[in-house]
């Protein structure tokens, strides 16, 4: 696939400038992407996110270079990007569990990471159900919360901010409701470095999208024009709604003509049941064509 073909471009890139300041706009230049999007690919494809993996990297190869020279100490950790002994150590020591003097002892055990390359494994050939849908811009109304990820099963910050919705609050806002997807929404957006590691927080919204003024006692989020890929996910919840998600971004952008931009990740729920073992959901992610 010519995206990890050329992500894998971006990744010899980043191997050849480990030792120099690494500009992430030619990073993505090389994948034929946004920042924005090699970013949030890299999570996904890696596991980790792009800034991880470039300082497990280098301390990789800071910890070879420590037992097999006799570079001094502060030397390797400025050639590494650290600004001194102490940031240099500190990050050393989380990596290996042992300071740079100690590694240089005889028979150390050291973390070795080795350089990623990606490759797209075909496992089953599970069809996903999507469409693109052209939207002009609207507004997310609704009550909003700064939440950390949490990747399997319910998160309990967003379990309290639904107790905050009672009906006369819920009636309020589906009169709100004029545009697609229709009814009571989530959104997701500002995410920090981490998801995928499931550190980090992100802001949430629960509401509608509208045309409408947001009233006084809610809060807005501004969407603007874009394209959005809508896929359809039926079955158990959240098991099933969680696999989608990884597959958007393992399976599906490795393989479509998109890239995500920046917006708001959507999800509506089409059924009240959530108990049911086929709970039909939409999740709806900005992007454009590449």
């Amino acid at each position: 696939m010519d995206l990890l073909k050329n992500m894998n471009k971006a990744l010899e890139y980043i191997e050849e400038n480990l030792t120099q300041e690494i500009n992430f706009k030619e990073v993505a230049k090389l994948a034929f992407c946004s920042e924005y999007h090699f970013k949030r690919m890299f999570s996904f494809l890696a596991g980790i996110t792009l800034s991880e993996y470039i300082r497990r990297r280098r301390l990789t190869l800071a910890a070879l270079e420590l037992t097999n020279s006799t570079s001094r100490i502060i030397d390797v950790a400025i050639k590494y990007g650290y600004s001194s002994p102490d940031s240099f150590t500190r990050a050393f020591q989380n990596l290996h569990g042992l300071t740079p003097s100690e590694a240089r002892s005889n028979g150390q055990l050291l973390k070795a990471y080795p350089r990623m390359t990606f490759q797209l494994s075909i496992k089953g050939g599970n069809e996903m159900n999507y469409r693109i849908e052209e939207k002009s811009g609207f507004k997310i109304v609704g009550i909003s919360k700064r939440v950390p990820i949490v990747f399997q099963g319910e998160n309990p910050e967003i379990n309290e901010m639904w107790k905050m919705l009672n009906m006369e609050k819920i009636n309020k806002l589906l009169d709100l409701s004029n545009v697609e997807p229709k009814g009571i929404i989530q959104a997701s957006i500002n995410f920090s470095e981490g998801r995928m590691e499931e550190k980090g927080e992100l802001d949430h919204y629960i509401g509608v999208a509208t045309t409408n003024e947001c009233p006084e006692e809610f809060s807005n989020l501004d969407v603007p024009a874009c394209t959005w890929a809508v896929f359809e996910s039926v079955g158990p919840f959240p098991s099933t709604l969680q696999e989608t998600w990884g597959r958007i971004y393992a399976e599906w952008f490795p393989s479509s003509s998109y890239q995500q931009t920046e917006g708001p990740e959507i999800l509506s729920i089409k059924d009240k049941d959530l108990t049911s073992p086929s709970v039909r959901s939409e999740i709806w992610i900005p992007v454009l064509k590449k």
